[in-house]
């Protein structure tokens, strides 16, 4: 009994670090699965911007100055803001991010949407991502049974010609995607003049760090230029550090690290003091704190190996459904299974180390 309650100790709290661990993954996959996307190798934002869904504008006109930077090749603009979307079901609004796009150019490499997006060019035509939460409506089952799919965006009515897969992420619930044009039309207050992302695409063989520098170089300073790695690494950077969700998430997996090493202490000591004489009599015969150590380390290890693999058949299907229910990308891979193993058998050891103090300090002629 005691073996089956350190074992479900131990997987307690693999199953906790795994999920912190998994959280803290799938939001910082998910903030730039967007960015990934993005085709170009350096990107104008404001300074003034935070994440993907609180971009601040910046002119346009900074896009055609950057085409005569050299190694330079091409330019495109990306319009984003935050409309209210009316469920086709309840009649109840509810944000949802847009992106407005030049439909003649390949601007984001996304599933569904390059294949149809001539349809963008049509006025009041959106594409919708299928990945969104459904408090959004069914909108991809309509559309996909045929049906006519309408709906009220910033109160103007549009029309879902298509679908595309995104997902979800922390800053956003859902994504439609539609021409530059139709975006002015549905954002009304947006001044075409400004926009919020800058795609600059370079010839082959140029350097998107030179490329970079010369850009930061000729732009005024009312625009921030990047690499694409840098720019996904600034996104990321501020989930982990201005939000207090990476806090959140590594703080749940300290805490996971603390329950078990306390459950298994709690196991190991109580079975060190059922088994006190026998520890006594092994020092007693002459073997050193050492040997004993080995035997009650070994031990922890066992624990954390018979406890691993049965936290990790339930969190990874924990994974499933927490996908499911949030479309977030909750992926078990083998580098988190490797991490949380270690820590589990650092965590079981340290436990066993002190649990033995109480055999170190034991002196067999006070025992017997």
């Amino acid at each position: 009994m005691r073996l089956l309650v350190a074992i479900a100790g131990v997987s307690f709290a693999v199953i906790l670090m795994l999920m912190q661990i998994g959280f803290a993954a799938a939001l910082y996959a998910s903030s730039v699965r967007l960015h990934e996307a993005m085709q170009g190798e350096v990107v104008l934002i404001s300074p003034l911007s935070s994440y993907i869904t609180g971009m601040r504008s910046f002119p346009r006109v900074r896009l055609y100055q950057a085409l005569g930077v050299p190694g330079v090749s091409s330019v495109s603009a990306l319009y984003c803001g935050v409309p209210s979307w009316k469920n086709l079901d309840t009649g109840r609004n509810r944000d949802i991010f847009l992106l407005g796009i030049d439909p003649g150019q390949e601007v984001l490499a996304i599933p569904g949407l390059n294949e149809h997006r001539e349809l963008l060019r049509q006025p009041d035509i959106v594409f919708f991502d299928r990945a969104s939460r459904p408090e959004y409506g069914p909108v991809a089952d309509a559309l996909e049974r045929g049906r006519t799919v309408t709906v009220e965006m910033a109160n103007r009515r549009v029309t879902v010609g298509g679908l595309f897969r995104l997902g979800t992420s922390f800053g956003y619930d859902g994504t439609v995607i539609t021409s530059d044009l139709n975006f002015l039309r549905i954002m009304s207050a947006h001044a075409p003049e400004v926009i919020e992302i800058g795609l600059v695409r370079l010839r082959p063989g140029a350097d998107p760090r030179a490329v970079r520098d010369a850009l930061d170089a000729a732009l005024a300073p009312d625009v921030e230029v990047l690499t694409k790695r840098q720019y996904i690494d600034r996104e990321v950077a501020y989930w982990a550090d201005v939000t207090p969700i990476g806090f959140i998430t590594t703080f749940g997996a300290i805490m996971g690290f603390v329950v078990g090493s306390v459950i298994v202490y709690q196991i190991l000591f109580a079975d060190v003091t059922d088994h006190l004489s026998e520890y006594a009599t092994l020092k007693a015969v002459g073997h050193t704190d050492l040997y004993l150590a080995g035997v009650v380390v070994s031990q922890a290890v066992m624990l954390a190996v018979l406890g691993f693999l049965p936290g990790v058949g339930v969190a990874h299907r924990l994974y499933r459904v927490t996908e499911d229910a949030t479309q977030l990308p909750m992926h078990l891979t083998p580098q988190s299974g490797l991490l949380v193993l270690g820590l589990t058998v650092l965590m079981c050891s340290m436990a066993g180390m002190l649990a033995l103090r109480k055999v170190r300090s034991a002196d067999p002629a006070e025992i017997f």
